[in-house]
């Protein structure tokens, strides 16, 4: 992408909030409605964006491809969105999609279940309290 974002049907409220990275982006979160799950980490500019709260259907920004992608569009694995909302800073993109099939381009159910790394839980004896 390039510095200057190409035109965007995205109202302009929305878009004077969206804080982007330095290309333009914005991560997007895609997350199951009704289940919480996390599916997926995409990236989405103005237009994409735009297509996503107009179109029901989540767009995004390929990076390495430099185009749009409908997801779904050619594996049939689609995402019917059902809410999307800006987080506190309005730099993340909370996207609730009824994923059709699998989210992952692997053919995994999602993104986040196939390199799950060893971490030591944390309990709430672990958090100080008050005065410490």
């Amino acid at each position: 992408m390039t510095s200057t974002p190409p035109p965007s049907s995205l109202d302009p409220a929305i878009a004077a909030r969206l804080k982007r990275s330095p290309d333009g982006l914005v991560p997007a979160i895609a997350q199951q409605y009704d289940t919480g799950e996390v599916l997926m980490l995409g990236w989405m500019d103005d237009e994409a964006l735009h297509r996503t709260l107009t179109t029901g259907r989540c767009t995004y920004w390929s990076r390495s491809r430099r185009e749009y992608w409908v997801k779904g569009d050619t594996s049939g694995h689609v995402q019917l969105v059902k809410s999307v909302a800006l987080d506190c800073d309005a730099d993340t993109v909370l996207v609730k999609v009824d994923q059709v099939g699998a989210a992952c381009h692997t053919g995994a159910r999602t993104c986040f279940d196939e390199d799950v790394l060893p971490v030591r839980e944390g309990s709430r004896s672990d958090v100080p309290t008050a005065g410490q």
